[in-house]
C-alpha cells in the first residue's frame, strides 16, 4: 500500500504546473485537460470521483472516460459501486435498511483492488460491477488492460477519512468531488428510484432517508478533495 506520507514527485498536481489553488474548482472543459495531463504521465494514474448520492459522479465518470477513448487515450472506469455487500448479506447483517452506507461495502476488497490497479502487471484485472437493476454486485465484470493509462474510479466514500475508509485517499492520484444543488441531487435521486422499479413513496422514503444520511457524510469529505467540480446542468 502506497505511504500516506510520501513526499511530492514529479506527479503531484503543482509539479505538473497546477497549484493547488487553480486545481480548486473545475469545469467539465478544465477537467477533461486535466484528466489528459494524468493520461500522459509515465506510469498509470487513478483519478477518484467523490460526491453524494445522485451528485451525477457516476454519469460524468462515464462520460469522461468515453471521451478520452473516443481520443485514443486508454483508460478504464471502475466504480466503487461494485464492492456493495450482496443482498443476502445484507440481511444477514440486518444492514437493508442502511444500504449505501459505508458499512454495506467491502472496503477492503477495494483498497485491495485499488492497489493493484496503481501498479500494473502485465495480465488483465477484473473489477466487480454493480447491477442496478438487480441491485446486486457483479463479479470479475469489468476488465482493466495492461495498457491502460488511467484509472477512474467513482463512489460516494473516496475521501472519507474513518476506519478503512482511509486508505483510499492515498492510493489516488487526484480526487474530485461533484458539487450540486442538494435540491436538484434529491429529485435526480427519486428519479432513479423510481426508474429502477420503486413505487413512489419508496422512492421518497430512500432519498429522504438513508440516502440523505449517507449524503450528509459524504458533504462532509470535501475538504478532502483535490478540486470541486461543477457540472453542467443536465435535465
Amino acid at each position: 500500500m502506497p505511504d500516506a506520507r510520501r513526499p511530492p514527485g514529479q506527479d503531484h498536481p503543482a509539479a505538473a504546473g497546477l497549484t493547488t489553488q487553480s486545481m480548486r474548482h473545475l469545469d467539465e472543459s478544465t477537467a477533461h485537460a486535466r484528466a489528459v495531463q494524468l493520461v500522459r504521465r509515465a506510469r498509470r494514474a487513478v483519478l477518484g470521483i467523490a460526491g453524494a448520492p445522485g451528485a451525477g459522479k457516476s454519469t460524468y465518470a462515464e462520460q469522461l472516460v468515453t471521451a478520452l477513448r473516443a481520443e485514443g487515450h486508454p483508460v478504464a472506469l471502475v466504480p466503487m459501486d461494485g464492492f456493495h455487500l450482496a443482498h443476502a448479506a445484507l440481511q444477514s447483517l440486518g444492514l437493508v435498511p442502511v444500504k449505501g452506507a459505508p458499512q454495506t461495502f467491502d472496503v477492503d476488497g477495494y483498497i485491495a483492488l485499488l492497489d493493484r490497479l496503481r501498479s500494473p502487471g502485465r495480465r488483465t484485472v477484473w473489477a466487480p460491477r454493480f447491477d442496478r437493476d438487480l441491485e446486486e454486485p457483479i463479479a470479475a465484470a469489468v476488465p482493466v488492460m495492461p495498457d491502460v493509462r488511467l484509472v477512474v474510479t467513482e463512489g460516494n466514500y473516496l475521501l472519507l477519512d474513518q476506519g478503512p475508509w482511509a486508505m483510499i485517499r492515498p492510493v489516488l492520484d487526484e480526487c474530485w468531488f461533484v458539487d450540486l444543488d442538494p435540491v436538484v441531487r434529491r429529485e435526480r435521486l427519486a428519479a432513479r428510484h423510481l426508474r429502477h422499479g420503486r413505487s413512489p413513496e419508496e422512492a421518497l422514503a430512500r432519498t429522504a432517508g438513508s440516502d440523505e444520511a449517507n449524503a450528509r457524510l459524504v458533504d462532509s469529505t470535501r475538504s478532502r478533495a483535490d478540486a470541486i467540480l461543477r457540472l453542467s446542468p443536465r435535465p
